[in-house]
């Protein structure tokens, strides 16, 4: 019996140790943290690690095509979510993001560092981590060997004198396409848009499916292209500088951006309903709103820090400017009109 007892004693002492031992053995494998975002969404990979290390995490990134099929696939799944946490949604899309209710509120002490102008949710589920003008870019020396005056503002492109110099991105496919669109709706009023793509078509405007399709292939930067000026952003001819083989002592094109010539494209991060580590995800926004991931934004993504003060590289400094005067929509009635703009530009244009 003593025996017995003995042995009763050493597997109650195992089964104690083991319980013990339980937690701190699940603690060795680092929590999964997933971020869901567009494409385009960069950042370098040492300021990822930094909070990773600082956190004891794994993020795990989850790129799920242009904003605004990304936005979708996360309204699809939000009764079991693919991620903790959601970047990338943009004043384009954000009123159909808060419809459909998938992000959680969070009020980040970091916010109060962010100009009230990009705080366009006071239900506070979406939180700006950059903005950028998107506007006309077009190639310096094109125009000069031309002899022609680069274009000022919207209405140069239906001159005759601009026949067949311009592409644009199709709103229904690309961001940067539908900020344009938006931006004629806005400058231009309802029925003004309208007038105005009517004559790009009779102007031989050339429509692409996406930035890259017209950047690197129909612009004349690029090696064959024929168009001369083309939709992208006020921090593009920073990037040519940058990315330029050869050292370079301007910028080779330039951004037009007179008032009513942009469209100011805020970028938000929000955390996902039904995240199963809603800590960490709130940690994790308070990073991305930090001055270590808000310095990183320039070189990455190509836009500016939403936090006031953030530094910002030479290249950007030297090289780009911000619209003074962009269009600006409000969430609601790009909502409303989204759509209907999109299929009339589309009946307009390529039908």
């Amino acid at each position: 019996m003593a025996r017995f007892r003995h042995i009763l004693l050493i597997i109650l002492a195992m089964a104690l140790a083991l319980g013990a031992a339980g937690p701190a053995s699940a603690g060795d494998s680092p929590t999964v943290l997933t971020l869901m975002s567009h494409d385009s969404f960069a950042v370098g990979k040492e300021t990822l690690a930094a909070f990773e290390k600082e956190h004891g995490v794994t993020l795990t990134l989850l790129k799920s095509g242009d904003a605004g099929a990304a936005v979708n696939q996360a309204i699809l799944s939000k009764k079991n979510p693919l991620a903790d946490v959601f970047f990338g949604v943009d004043n384009t899309f954000m009123s159909r993001a808060l419809k459909a209710d998938i992000f959680e509120p969070y009020a980040s002490p970091r916010l109060a560092d962010i100009p009230d102008e990009l705080k366009l949710d006071p239900s506070q589920r979406l939180l700006p981590v950059d903005f950028g003008d998107v506007c006309l870019n077009y190639d310096k020396a094109w125009f000069a060997q031309q002899q022609l005056a680069p274009p000022q503002g919207l209405l140069d492109l239906i001159q005759p004198a601009y026949k067949s110099l311009t592409v644009v991105q199709n709103p229904a496919t690309s961001s940067p396409g539908l900020a344009f669109l938006m931006t004629t709706v806005g400058s231009l009023g309802e029925s003004g848009y309208q007038d105005f793509w009517k004559q790009m078509r009779v102007n031989d405007v050339y429509v692409t499916a996406g930035w890259s399709d017209a950047y690197y292939g129909q612009f004349t930067r690029a090696k064959g292209g024929t168009r001369p000026i083309i939709v992208s952003y006020a921090s593009s001819p920073p990037a040519e500088v940058h990315y330029s083989e050869t050292p370079l002592s301007e910028a080779p094109t330039a951004a037009v951006l007179s008032p009513g010539a942009a469209f100011r494209q805020i970028e938000f991060v929000g955390i996902l309903k039904g995240t199963k580590h809603p800590e960490l995800a709130r940690k994790l926004v308070d990073f991305m709103l930090s001055p270590a991931f808000q310095q990183d934004i320039p070189l990455n993504m190509w836009v500016f820090p939403a936090v006031q003060g953030a530094p910002l590289p030479e290249v950007f400094t030297k090289y780009t400017q911000q619209a003074r005067e962009p269009v600006l929509l409000t969430p609601e009635a790009i909502e409303a009109g989204r759509e209907q703009w999109i299929e009339t530009w589309t009946d307009i244009v390529l039908r």
